[in-house]
């Protein structure tokens, strides 16, 4: 029996005219994706993808599918041409197929869709006697139309798809439909889940590390990479910049007070991201900060720090809770490797006592001691690139 898999999106349907600009977007990813399976078939109809997977094993390819950005749910279909009795015995046999794999199944529901309108029978008379058709070929089992174990779908169309299961997807929007951002990945746990949030509105990501070598050493950077992998999971290739900090840092220690060094230092990440962005046709940058979760995080400090730059500064964690947005990390598997310990550009020179509230007046003033392009432009010269692809 042929199988295919069923590709469902939601927003995409939605964009009157541009919807087939934002389908060939899918279309693109999921190609991508499964690039290196010989035989697939990829192809539109009924505003839905369906991908004919010849011999590939089904579970690889839904794993692959399912982080795409933009697919709301898979299915793994069986296909064939129209005949009710047909129907009824792929049916019968995908319902049983499920109770030998899950003994727990008790009750069961037919749902069904008529896409061809010329078919005879209406969707509830398909239901119908397809139920009660399962109903008479089994035993142990009953009807439960609420709130059943299982749900068996059936699809008439220009042929008949059955099938038992829905795999969710992330939804929103696929990548690449939405520009290019630049991410400041710090390797916690906040950076890489505003990096996915952002990136599943469907924003090509670039990545800047800020370290402080020696200061910050070898396994920081490790980590940086790993976490990287896992957005190149979803996103594809990542270009990966690093930029040591610590030229701007001990300068800011030796000319400018204190207790403005996280705050300094956070302005100059945002110029030197914005300009290797705009270098790199960026058209947004993006960070996991989030309202008065650090010193720097206070509302008045983001203030400060985006008058720095002209790029705008997308910030989907900003009004998160820690909670929610660890459970997210989880989801995403970010949060194992965010948690290893890891030395932080931010920690070094740390003030005991950062200023929460700063003016800016003061800071520019501050600011203004230093050769602020020299220092941006030498950390950029110095600058390392790498390019992080797990699909290679």
């Amino acid at each position: 029996m042929k199988k295919v898999i069923i590709v469902r999106y939601g927003e995409i349907a939605l964009k009157g005219l541009n919807k087939r600009f934002f389908e060939g977007k899918l279309v693109s990813q999921i190609r991508h994706a499964l690039s290196d399976l010989k035989e697939i078939r990829i192809y539109k109809a009924h505003s839905r993808i369906y991908v004919d997977i010849a011999d590939h094993d089904v579970r690889d390819v839904t794993d692959r599918l399912k982080k795409i950005f933009g697919i709301v749910s898979l299915s793994v279909a069986k296909i064939f041409d129209v005949d009710m009795d047909k129907i009824k015995e792929v049916a019968l046999r995908e319902l049983k197929d499920r109770i030998a794999y899950d003994s727990s199944i008790k009750t069961f529901k037919v749902e069904s869709r008529r896409g061809d309108k010329k078919f005879p029978l209406q969707s509830p008379e398909i239901s119908r006697d397809v139920g009660a058709y399962l109903l008479k070929n089994t035993d142990n089992i009953s009807v439960d139309v609420h709130n059943p174990d299982i749900i068996i779908y059936v699809e008439v169309r220009d042929r008949a798809f059955v099938f038992s299961d829905k795999i969710d997807g992330f939804g929103g929007l696929p990548l690449g439909s939405n520009g290019k951002a630049m991410l400041l990945l710090s390797g916690g746990i906040d950076s890489p889940v505003a990096g996915w949030l952002v990136a599943k509105r469907g924003v090509e990501i670039e990545v800047m590390h800020f370290h402080s070598y020696p200061f910050t050493g070898e396994r920081a950077k490790e980590k940086v990479i790993d976490l990287s992998k896992i957005l190149s999971s979803y996103c594809g290739k990542i270009k990966l910049h690093y930029i040591n900090l610590l030229p701007i840092q001990k300068e800011i220690n030796e000319k400018c007070p204190a207790e403005e060094m996280i705050v300094l230092s956070r302005r100059f990440m945002m110029k030197i991201a914005e300009k290797v962005g705009k270098a790199n046709k960026c058209d947004a940058l993006v960070t996991g900060e989030s309202i008065g979760q650090v010193a720097s995080q206070t509302v008045k400090s983001l203030y400060v720090i985006n008058e720095s730059v002209e790029m705008p500064i997308f910030r989907p964690l900003i009004a998160m809770d820690k909670v929610d947005i660890v459970n997210l990390a989880k989801e995403i598997g970010t949060y194992e490797t965010s948690i290893l310990p890891f030395e932080d550009c931010c920690t070094v020179f740390l003030p005991k006592h950062p200023v929460t509230q700063p003016k800016l007046d003061k800071i520019l003033k501050s600011e203004a001691k230093l050769d602020v392009d020299s220092l941006i432009d030498e950390v950029i010269n110095k600058m390392e690139v790498e390019i992080i692809d797990v699909s290679d």
